[in-house]
């Protein structure tokens, strides 16, 4: 079980999205989750985002997953595994004590194996990252948020910048911790064989809440009506638009986001949706409601997997949204959205008396059946 040696709360008033900084030991007793041949053997599959990035010199060449590892060079090499807590159990729990902060804002654990020498160069995101150290050594180098560092085009798949002035110069060890706000520039290579896990918080921009929004407006057909101004009045200046009638038409696009049922519910859709793709096995054969019950009293336990976005809105557990999808909990079924979405499993002993309600259940194996829980392997 992996635990912080210092205080979230203390971390995220001081720090977070303020400036970058070095925990030292922030995981105590760290041992990494998953080996590099099992991260190779993922990145060696086709549903998986991985790619490779190489140096010599000046030149980087930069592959796309799915990998072969064939003729690779001794070292300035880095392979890296997209979403890998999507795909891997171990590497899963590593994303437990960052639980702390909202799940909405999580994206996705993102693994790395570098040789000496290699790294991806240096660039900034436009995301926050905890970068974890495994096994290995690393350096890493941060420096000050600044509008005007200038791009440089290696390859056409890296977005690197020329380079910054460091404000951070550190040397990472296993369970050392490296927090870097979004837009502050950095560059880290390996110093010898590593391992690095990087955690990554998006925020959603304004453009992509507004596009999300609008496509769920016309999906739900919303607002399908015109203007309508039965009081037209006579004008002489035909290219002139009155205030009034400007007003009227940024109102009628404002009325849309006025109604707080669908506000929530685009919202609560939009933000369990995943980025990445998720290891979803559909049932076969499909469960039957009393099946899946008789399993659960039999002391089964239904595992989430790994990446599923499961929410709901503060004070309103009668609604949950997973996957992009809005469901409806029975009357009565309200704290099925605690163990639903806030738990990596549930069992009977987490339901009570639900395992013998009878509405309930269709939903839950609903969700068995779609691959979004399943009982141990």
């Amino acid at each position: 079980m992996y635990q912080f040696s210092f205080s979230f709360s203390e971390f995220l008033s001081t720090y977070w999205q303020k400036q970058p900084t070095v925990i030292k030991g922030g995981l105590t007793d760290f041992v990494d989750p998953i080996s590099p041949d099992e991260l190779a053997g993922l990145a060696m599959e086709a549903e998986v985002d991985s790619r490779y990035v190489a140096r010599q010199g000046e030149q980087w060449q930069v592959e796309q997953g799915p990998l072969t590892f064939e003729n690779l060079p001794e070292d300035h090499w880095s392979f890296m595994v997209q979403a890998a807590n999507h795909w891997h159990t171990g590497a899963a729990r590593l994303v437990k004590p960052f639980r702390q902060m909202p799940g909405w804002l999580f994206d996705d654990l993102m693994i790395s194996y570098s040789t000496p020498g290699g790294g991806v160069g240096p660039h900034f995101d436009q995301y926050d990252v905890f970068i974890i150290q495994g096994s290995g050594k690393r350096r890493w180098r941060v420096g000050p948020k600044k509008d005007n560092y200038e791009e440089c085009f290696r390859h056409p798949s890296l977005r690197q910048i020329t380079g910054f002035d460091p404000i951070i110069d550190e040397v990472l060890e296993a369970g050392d911790i490296l927090y870097i706000p979004a837009g502050f520039p950095h560059d880290g290579y390996a110093l010898e064989n590593a391992m690095s896990y990087s955690m990554g918080f998006r925020s959603p921009k304004k453009q992509e809440l507004l596009s999300s929004f609008a496509d769920f407006v016309i999906e739900n057909e919303m607002g399908d009506e015109h203007y309508h101004n039965p009081d037209l009045p006579a004008r002489e200046n035909y290219g002139e638009v009155p205030v009034a009638e400007a007003e009227d038409l940024i109102s009628m696009m404002r009325s849309l986001m006025d109604d707080p049922e669908a506000m929530q519910q685009w919202l609560g859709e939009y933000l369990s949706l995943s980025r990445h793709e998720m290891d979803i096995i559909s049932a076969d054969p499909l469960w039957t409601p009393s099946e899946l019950a008789d399993l659960l009293l039999q002391g089964e336990t239904l595992f989430k997997i790994g990446g599923l976005r499961a929410f709901y809105h503060q004070g309103k557990p009668g609604t949950v949204y997973v996957d992009g999808e809005c469901y409806h909990l029975p009357s009565g079924c309200e704290t099925a959205a605690d163990w639903l979405c806030n738990q990596d499993s549930f069992s009977v002993a987490d339901m009570g008396p639900l395992i013998e309600h009878q509405t309930l259940l269709p939903l839950l194996t609903k969700f068995v059946n779609m691959g979004y829980w399943h009982p141990a392997e």
